[in-house]
């Protein structure tokens, strides 16, 4: 909810529900740019990666958040607009992440800066592609959990008395040697 007081802040909420609106109703949409670029986008990107907790954790540059919080709003404004231009973002550092089953998993951490202009695309892009999604898909889309799939997945044994679950590993889902497993 923390986001939405951000889009009220900086005056987005209009514009991101006009966004998803106008996607509901499958027009088609110009002047993207200019909202991506536009101040409010990107002191509102900047505002949610300031909160998120990895903002403290360097790219390949070696800056974080504490540096971009020594520029005024304007500097920043311009610092972004004037990357998009001709933008090439940094390379990724990588780092390997151990998992609960022990193995590993590699993690991308983008430099800051580049974090900041991922999250002016993904904030416009984003009420766009939510207007297009079926409303039971749960996976990495916002105000939405594991909670929320089990709880319409205990929803649908109890009311629809579905007694079968399909268990199917995406990773492997293209390997050539690929059996499904399935539990009844």
């Amino acid at each position: 909810m923390q986001a939405l007081r951000y889009w009220d802040y900086y005056g987005m909420t209009e514009l991101f529900t006009d966004l998803y609106d106008r996607a509901a109703k499958q027009e088609t949409f110009s002047n993207l740019y200019d909202m991506i670029t536009s101040r409010e986008n990107i002191l509102l990107a900047y505002r949610m990666m300031k909160s998120n907790k990895g903002s403290k954790t360097p790219g390949t540059d070696g800056k974080t958040i504490i540096d971009i919080q020594k520029l005024s709003d304007d500097e920043l404004v311009t610092e972004i607009q004037t990357k998009l231009q001709n933008y090439h973002p940094k390379k990724i550092r990588r780092k390997l992440i151990e998992k609960d089953n022990g193995k590993l998993r590699p993690l991308g951490i983008p430099c800051i800066l580049d974090r900041i202009i991922q999250q002016c695309f993904k904030q416009v892009f984003e009420p766009i592609g939510e207007a297009q999604f079926y409303k039971h898909s749960y996976g990495f889309r916002p105000l939405r959990s594991t909670h929320h799939a089990m709880a319409r997945v205990q929803f649908l044994v109890n009311h629809a008395q579905l007694h079968y679950v399909v268990d199917i590993d995406v990773e492997k889902f293209s390997d050539i040697n690929f059996q499904p497993r399935i539990a009844v």
